[in-house]
């Protein structure tokens, strides 16, 4: 299946992580499968956060349990926002955070263009499609990220 695309977790997946997750898959390859949780809020902003203390306050997602301590991005706005890869019709991965951080203290930018999300969601090969066959996710074609 090629990225982008949504899952909903079924009642498989209830007492874990992603019990009534639905998630946007961002990349797949041979060496796997790698994704974000949209629709689960973290608990603190961004300027909780010590290293953006400087920034406005700005919601943070829970992107997934890979990788807590870092900050990932997705966004739709590559003419504000430099060094973002795209990973599907108008959505960007990533990009310069100096240059978010002020966008977002100047309102330039909102939760309408970009999402925050601490840590992923990750498989390795096959593994993310043996879930789905198994039951635990269901492909979802009316989600939105924005």
């Amino acid at each position: 299946m090629k990225a982008p695309f949504f899952l909903k977790s079924t009642r498989e997946l209830n007492g874990t992580f992603f019990e009534n997750a639905i998630l946007l898959i961002t990349e797949t390859n041979d060496k796997g499968a790698t994704g974000f949780v949209i629709n689960m809020l973290f608990p603190r902003k961004l300027n909780d956060l010590a290293e953006f203390s400087h920034a406005q306050p700005f919601p943070l997602n829970e992107g997934g349990p890979v990788d807590r301590e870092h900050l990932f991005i997705l966004h739709q706005r590559p003419d504000l926002i430099a060094g973002g890869e795209p990973v599907g019709e108008g959505l960007y991965l990533g990009g310069d955070m100096n240059t978010i951080i002020e966008a977002i203290n100047n309102n330039t930018l909102t939760t309408a263009d970009i999402r925050l999300f601490i840590g992923y969601c990750g498989w390795d090969n096959d593994e993310l499609q043996n879930e789905i066959s198994e039951g635990s996710w269901e492909i979802s074609s009316g989600e939105k990220l924005f």
